[in-house]
């Protein structure tokens, strides 16, 4: 039954407008084209309307309210901009830049600012009003996210993606008045705090309170060593959004463009990190198979390839640490094989061979040091990571014109990969890559044409369910993105296993941000869920328009169980690919 939308119609600057019944002004303003100033609302978020930057006038009524937050009538007359609406904007702007430090040209979001964006646009050329900056030290505790407080204009955006998007809770409001303040609870450091590094605080801060450890001096540094072979891997869905720093539309795939800026760039070495999530792949497939067909291993298995997921999962998942997959995420995969095989192969000495990772995740940055596994070459197996938006930057500091760059390939034998590699980049992706291989290596097939995409896995919904049938055999999944959608999955396991029933799920994909690493804590910002989609679009075009779309077709994949790592789950995998876990503390303390 299809139940029909009811619309409700109004005036906005003398332009009718339909919007359906519950709209906001707000958003009702923005289907007629006008866009009313605001620092904090978010697309992703609850307004708040802390900024009462979006007051707007309504005829007959003396108040000007909010319009994030007040709801679109029959017959409304608005006016969203006029003479006294910008005076009172320029007077509320000034208030904040009264708190606020005038240090734009050291922040981390100069020139992507929405503050400072805001104050431009409002010709606001003067300290008015009597300075009261907050006296207190930056956080750089965390290694991934720094937190500078006295750029905070208390807008909570940061504190509720962190408490209601993500469930984790490290971040609050503190003090009342001209005291308050964003800080982790308790006003302890973010490393003693709850917090997974996700970096979705920073990914929906507006001003540069909350940015990512910024670590490009140090590539320069390896980079600028004669002595050092340098080399970098490509995360998935860095293709799909690098583009955005440089006038791209949202999912353009610059691929190829990527490869060549990095060679310029001064790498030695250009990998992908497609290659190493099919090789993620051989290994999660197999081992899926081994606890679903031959009873070796708890079910459901648990995917663990993002980094603020397992950091989650050790705090408050401690009793379910037996049935997530040892198989190391991609971004590991790929420093040890290049330190190991490609090093001896091309006859490097893996202590002077360097690892750059470009990653979407902020979390990235923490998982290089979070286990003696990580250091399964003899060596740091990746040695730095960089975000999405750190490569823009590195970009631009280099003078390359991305804009011209001309398309090359990667380096072999860790440059080439499937469709199925390409695809780990999106929500469902690595549950859908997996269902391929696994199919095969219990089948001996391949899925059909008709088949190969599963399309339930597929999409934005917070939690994805689906059925696949190999032989007979009904393999239950789901897919949870955004850590908030994962606690039910996870309690509905724990209910039937104290039931004693079987488990809900045999296989269980989750990534800890809204849309999986296409929406990264790292990545270019503006992120929406219309910003998702086009990038999500991006990686099933890639995959579609390969001829190889399951990780075991890959050439090179078996050349390098052939030539080295004998056989997924083979000793010298479980050596180098694969990992532990253990329970930890929600705070450190």
């Amino acid at each position: 039954m299809i139940t029909q939308t009811t619309m409700v119609e109004a005036k906005i600057n003398g332009i009718s407008v339909k919007a359906p019944e519950g709209s906001s002004i707000l958003a009702a303003a923005r289907q007629v084209g006008v866009r009313i100033p605001t620092l904090c609302k978010h697309p992703d978020l609850l307004p708040t309307a802390a900024c009462g930057l979006c007051i707007v006038k309504i005829a007959g009524d003396h108040k000007m309210p909010r319009a994030c937050t007040m709801t679109l009538q029959n017959g409304m007359d608005i006016t969203t901009h006029d003479g006294e609406l910008t005076r009172i904007r320029r007077t509320i702007l000034e208030l904040i830049l009264s708190t606020h430090p005038n240090a734009c040209l050291t922040c981390g979001r100069n020139g992507n600012c929405e503050l400072q964006t805001l104050v431009g646009e409002f010709g606001v050329r003067n300290d008015r009003l009597e300075k009261y900056i907050r006296d207190v030290p930056p956080d750089h505790s965390n290694g991934s996210i720094i937190i500078d407080f006295a750029k905070c204009i208390n807008c909570a955006r940061c504190v509720q993606v962190c408490q209601e998007v993500q469930n984790v809770w490290a971040l609050s409001i503190l003090n009342r008045g001209i005291q308050m303040r964003m800080a982790p609870a308790g006003d302890i450091s973010l490393a003693d705090s709850p917090c997974i590094k996700c970096g979705q605080c920073a990914a929906h801060c507006p001003t540069g309170a909350i940015v990512e450890h910024d670590e490009i001096a140090a590539v320069w540094e390896a980079l600028s060593d004669p002595d050092t072979f340098c080399s970098v891997q490509i995360a998935p869905s860095v293709r799909v959004a690098l583009g955005e720093e440089f006038g791209y539309p949202p999912g353009t795939n610059l691929t190829r463009q990527i490869y060549a800026t990095m060679r310029r760039l001064g790498f030695d070495a250009v990998f992908d990190t497609n290659f190493s999530a099919d090789l993620t792949i051989m290994e999660e497939a197999s081992e899926f198979v081994e606890r679903f067909a031959h009873g070796k291993g708890s079910l459901p298995l648990i995917t663990s390839c993002c980094p603020a997921w397992t950091d989650y999962m050790e705090k408050n998942h401690q009793d379910l640490i037996n049935n997530f997959s040892t198989a190391k995420s991609p971004q590991q995969m790929l420093g040890v094989v290049a330190k190991t095989y490609f090093s001896k192969k091309m006859g490097i000495d893996p202590a002077k061979h360097f690892q750059v990772s470009i990653m979407p995740c902020t979390a990235k940055k923490y998982e290089l040091e979070r286990t003696d596994e990580m250091f399964a070459s003899g060596y740091q197996d990746v040695d730095i990571t960089l975000t999405t938006r750190e490569l823009a930057r590195m970009i631009y500091q280099s003078g390359l014109v991305f804009n011209e760059m001309p398309e090359e390939d990667a380096d072999s034998v860790l440059g080439e990969y499937s469709g199925a590699g390409t695809i780990f980049g999106t929500t469902g992706g690595v549950m859908e890559a997996a269902l391929r291989t696994g199919y095969y290596f219990v089948t001996g097939e391949n899925l059909p044409k008709d088949g190969i995409e599963i399309m339930p896995v597929r999409g934005l919904e917070g939690v994805k369910e689906a059925e696949i049938d190999i032989q007979g055999s009904k393999i239950r999944v789901a897919v949870a993105h955004g850590m908030a959608n994962v606690d039910k999955v996870l309690d509905d396991v724990r209910a039937a296993r104290e039931r004693g029933e079987e488990p809900p799920y045999h296989f269980i994909e989750v990534m800890a941000c809204p849309g999986g690493c296409i929406g990264g804590g790292g990545q270019p910002y503006g992120i929406s869920n219309e910003v998702r989609r086009k990038r999500m679009e991006g990686l099933y075009k890639d995959d579609k328009d390969r001829a190889l779309r399951c990780s075991h077709e890959n050439p090179s994949i078996k050349q390098i169980y052939k030539d080295f790592l004998g056989e997924p789950l083979s000793e010298k995998a479980e050596q180098l690919l694969h990992t532990r876990y253990k329970p930890r503390k929600t705070y450190r303390r």
